[in-house]
């Protein structure tokens, strides 16, 4: 079917759809999504172009579960000791230049943290405040999975038209409640890798 045919079938069958019929991680998609009007090409969202993955590609076995972030498909992909795969839209780093790839593991895990911008952060963005603590502001939201890498964290967010995009300094960032699921399924000492 030509792509332009198969966006118009696309478009005009969605209301028709029940959301038993979606995806799970498009009916997981939460009700207060913000919606914007023009996007640039560097900001384009990505939540239905997911690649399937499987672990036994990226990881030697399952031990504290494994947690992917394919970071051209913007998504995150958590396997947990059973082998039970879960698949989550993330938002990514917005340049290559601020993209880390490769392994790390979780080395803490924090409900309400506290946001500190870095040092790259303050001098790209002086007006930025020093501290902001948990609540609704919070860049990195409800919780968050620190990494072994400085400054490297997946964490929540405040604000939803980041994920499925390229909007971060670094970071992967989900929906606050499914980064609340991750954190849930994650251990510290869950090894992560970036792709």
């Amino acid at each position: 079917m030509p792509l332009l045919a198969r966006r118009a079938f696309l478009s005009a069958g969605t209301a028709a759809v029940s959301s038993l019929a979606l995806p799970a991680v498009a009916r997981a998609l939460p009700d207060t999504v913000q919606v914007e009007g023009e996007l640039s090409s560097t900001t384009k969202r990505n939540t239905a172009s997911f690649h399937a993955q499987d672990w036994q590609n990226h990881f030697k076995s399952l031990r504290n579960g494994a947690i992917l972030v394919d970071i051209d498909s913007r998504a995150l992909h958590m396997w947990e000791e059973s082998g039970a795969h879960h698949i989550y839209p993330s938002s990514v780093p917005q340049s290559e230049e601020m993209t880390r790839k490769g392994r790390t593991r979780v080395v803490q895990k924090v409900v309400g943290p506290t946001w500190r911008p870095t040092p790259n952060m303050r001098r790209r963005n002086p007006e930025w405040p020093a501290v902001v603590g948990p609540g609704p502001d919070n860049p990195l939201g409800t919780h968050a999975l620190y990494l072994s890498w400085t400054y490297y964290r997946i964490h929540g967010t405040h604000d939803n038209r980041k994920i499925g995009r390229r909007s971060s300094s670094g970071c992967i960032g989900l929906y606050n409640q499914h980064i609340a699921e991750v954190f849930a399924m994650t251990k510290v000492g869950t090894q992560v890798l970036l792709i």
